[in-house]
Parts: C-alpha cells; structure tokens; sequence
C-alpha cells in the first residue's frame, strides 16, 4: 500500500474514533434528549406535596445518568438511559404523564401506593422494552386501555385498588411472557377474558384472588369461587332449615301429649265425681 493511501486511511480511522468519542463525551454531559422530555413533562404532571422529589429539577434532567447511577430519587440508569422509574409510597398526587413514553430504553415502571389520579396513558405502549407496570394503590380511573399490550415482554400488569372500569382487555390473555396479574379492587365489569383464566390445555393461569373486588366482573375463576361460596351457604341453610324442623316437630309433640294428658285428667275426674256418695 503506498504512504499516501496509508496516511489517509489512518487519517479517516482517527477521525472516525474522534467522532465516536466526541458522541459519547457529548451524551455524557447532556444526556439523552429523550429521557430529558420524559422526566420534565412527569415532574410536570405530578405533585410532590412531601417534597419528595426536591431534586427533580431542569439541570439534573439536562443529564439524569452517569453510568448505571442517577443522582435523581427513583431513577436507576443502565449505560446513560433511564432503565427504571420507582416512585413508590412517596404521597404523590397528580396524573401520569403520556410523555412518560419518551423513556425509550424504560424496563420497569412502578408509581404504586400514591394518590395518583386520572387515565392510565394509552401511550405507554410505545414503551416498547416495559417488564413491570406496578400502577396499585392509586386513585386512577377510566378504562384500561387495550394498547397497552403492545408491550410484548410485560412480565407484570399490577393495577389493584384503583377505579379503573370497563372491560378488561382481552389483548392481555396475549402476552406470553405476562407471569403476575392484578386487577382486583376495581369498577371492573363484564366477563373474565378466558385466556387471562386459563391456559392452553385448561390449566388455570391466574387466579380468583387477580380479580375479586369487582362486582360486575364474571366469569371463570370468580364463577368457581361464587359456587363454592353457593355450596357453603346451601350446606348452612339446610343444617339451619333441619334444626328448625326439628324444634317444630318436637314443639308439636310436646303440645299434643300435653293435650292427651289434660283430657285424660279429666275424664279420671268426672269418674271420681259420680262414685262420691250423695249427701
């Protein structure tokens, strides 16, 4: 290879590496623009009345990651991005914000045990890489959202003690990785999507305990439980129905020997009465 045609490659890998470098040096100041949009519009649509979230602020989200770490309470980063959102238990207020799908590189999503209010954001679907959505204990209402299982590799769906109505999405029966599920202690209504219920050879997959506390849901395994709650309360009422039957017929055994007793008295006292002699 002439020195020419040496120096020029050497000349573009150098440059190539600088370019790389420059990119990663960049990023490591200002983060990714992305997460940046996530948090400001989620600080944005939440209250923080405990002060929980002093350091959420506009500088820390310029560059919410170093590395795996975050200076930001909550946030767990994984090479620059933000990996995971755990809010939890900190007397939040407010909605949850759509831009929160910004978070692209987001694998677990957990705002429970808050006072968090409104619709779940249908745009969460475009988090593509989500395992856990923990939305539980909040104040959320409205339908769920079927998009929502766009979300292929979600391994947790815990939406418990909301006020979430409507129909639970049949959409979530589809996702095969889907392992815990919770939608108890809701406005739910309708039927129990079977393949939520069962799995495929009939084997049971999520129990009663997933869906109770929902007075218009229905279906299996709720019907099951309703039944055996049925059968308790039959085997009582005919033990009750047998003991009162049997006081009745005893009352009226008791009533009618009495009966018997008394007018054989008084026939043995008219027998008396006409062998006394007359005076």
């Amino acid at each position: 290879m002439p020195v020419n045609h040496r120096f020029t490659f050497s000349y573009r890998l150098l440059f190539l590496i600088f370019l790389l470098s420059f990119e990663t040096a960049q990023r490591l100041v200002t983060g990714d623009p992305n997460d940046e949009a996530c948090l400001t519009n989620l600080r944005r649509s939440l209250e923080d009345p405990a002060n929980n979230l002093r350091n959420w602020t506009k500088s820390f989200f310029i560059n919410p990651c170093s590395g795996f770490s975050s200076y930001l309470h909550g946030v767990i980063c994984n090479n620059g991005r933000i990996y995971k959102l755990s809010l939890t238990n900190l007397s939040l207020r407010g909605s949850i914000s759509p831009f929160l799908s910004n978070c692209t590189n987001l694998q677990s999503l957990d705002l429970s045990s808050n006072q968090i209010s409104g619709e779940i954001p249908p745009q969460l679907q475009f988090l593509v890489n989500l395992a856990v959505l923990n939305l539980s204990s909040n104040r959320l209402s409205g339908q769920i959202s079927p998009q929502i299982a766009l979300c292929a590799y979600l391994n947790v769906i815990d939406l418990h003690d909301n006020q979430l109505s409507g129909q639970i999405p049949f959409q979530f029966g589809l996702l095969a990785r889907l392992t815990a599920f919770d939608v108890s202690n809701n406005k739910l209504s309708g039927q129990i999507p079977s393949n939520l219920a069962m799995r495929n050879g009939n084997l049971p997959r999520f129990n009663a305990s997933s869906f109770i506390g929902n007075k218009k849901l229905f279906g299996y395994p709720l019907e099951e439980m309703k039944n055996k709650g049925l059968s308790i309360m039959a085997i009582v009422g005919i033990g009750l129905g047998s003991g009162i039957a049997s006081l009745v017929i005893s009352f009226t055994g008791v009533c009618i020997w009495l009966k018997i007793t008394e007018k054989k008295m008084e026939e043995e006292e008219g027998k008396i009465s006409h062998s006394m002699p007359v005076y």
